[in-house]
């Protein structure tokens, strides 16, 4: 009996010798079978500076459907704001399509940005063809009553003399009446700021298959920016995302797909940039000093489109 205990008790000796042994080992060959790991992304992966002092917001056109692709395009907005704070909203129209009840205006508008909306973000509409008037007194659409308005993104007062001012006007491309043509002139002309910036629904350059570029609108309104000092005009209408060449030293941005989309609806022309059909869009931006930063995002996060300009008439301003 004797023999069989040792030779059972030297067994179990050398397994436990062996397994502490295996134990040891198995960090080491761990550690050297493991693949390496991708570097973590950066903080702020969005292109935009977030610059001190800058003046940043989001553009949409074409939202008020209450489809699900609108309010998935929503809960990226509110996702994005998370990297980049963007203070208000710029909407080019076609916000509340067919009924425009309360229900209507809370399933199409009030709901899907709620967490923007209760986070104090501004949004600021135009109107578009399938828009009725009275939205202009729908008191978060922050039109005042008015089809067409104006209000400053920047510091006013002393303050912007060390900020460059920034303003935007919204036009009804609806009724290009002289009534308004007239107010138009006026505004521009008499605004000091460095931006001026217009938005609207009928794009003036569009390669949409559905409309394409409103020539009558180009016909009247260009002259008027041209002369006026017009940078960028934002606009909707077709739904797709576009970002034009430079047109009469005018940036022009088609952004009408932030809750209605036409894939294939581009048809790519000379006029071109860079253009995208296939997915909702809405565009971040961001402006400092002279430089006007972009990014146009689809919904499911991707960037489509960014980069930055520079105001076409700073070097042709002196600086006091």
């Amino acid at each position: 009996m004797r023999a069989p205990l040792r030779d059972i008790a030297r067994r179990t000796i050398l397994f436990g010798l062996a397994a502490a042994g295996l134990g040891l080992l198995a960090p080491a060959l761990t550690r050297a079978q493991a693949p390496a790991t991708a570097p973590a992304p950066a903080a702020n992966a969005l292109p935009l500076p977030l610059k001190d002092g800058s003046v940043r917001f989001l553009v949409m056109g074409d939202t008020g459907t209450a489809d699900p692709g609108q309010y998935e395009t929503a809960r990226e907005m509110v996702t994005m704001r998370q990297q980049f704070p963007f203070e208000f909203v710029v909407m080019v129209g076609d916000n509340i399509y067919g009924a425009d009840s309360p229900a209507d205006f809370q399933k199409k508008f009030e709901t899907p940005y709620k967490p923007l909306l209760d986070a104090g973000v501004k949004f600021y509409a135009a109107l578009g063809n399938h828009d009725n008037p009275n939205q202009a007194s729908y008191a978060p659409f922050n039109m005042g009553g008015q089809r067409y308005y104006t209000f400053r993104a920047s510091p006013g007062g002393a303050a912007k003399l060390t900020h460059g001012g920034v303003r935007f006007f919204a036009i009804d491309s609806n009724y290009l009446r002289k009534e308004q043509l007239d107010w138009l002139t006026k505004e521009l002309g008499s605004s000091g700021s460095d931006w001026k910036i217009c938005f609207f629904h009928h794009p003036l350059y569009s390669s949409g298959k559905t409309h394409g570029s409103s020539l009558e609108s180009r016909a009247t309104l260009e002259p008027i920016f041209v002369q006026n000092g017009v940078s960028v005009v934002l606009t909707g209408h077709d739904h797709i995302y576009e970002r034009t060449k430079l047109e009469q030293g005018i940036q022009h941005f088609v952004i009408g797909s932030g809750g209605s989309l036409r894939k294939g609806d581009l048809s790519r022309t000379d006029m071109t940039v860079k253009g995208f059909d296939q997915d909702y869009v809405f565009m971040l931006a961001e402006i400092a000093g002279d430089e006007f930063y972009y990014a146009a995002v689809s919904r499911k996060g991707q960037i489509i489109d960014s980069g930055m300009f520079k105001r076409p008439t700073a070097e042709a301003s002196p600086k006091p």
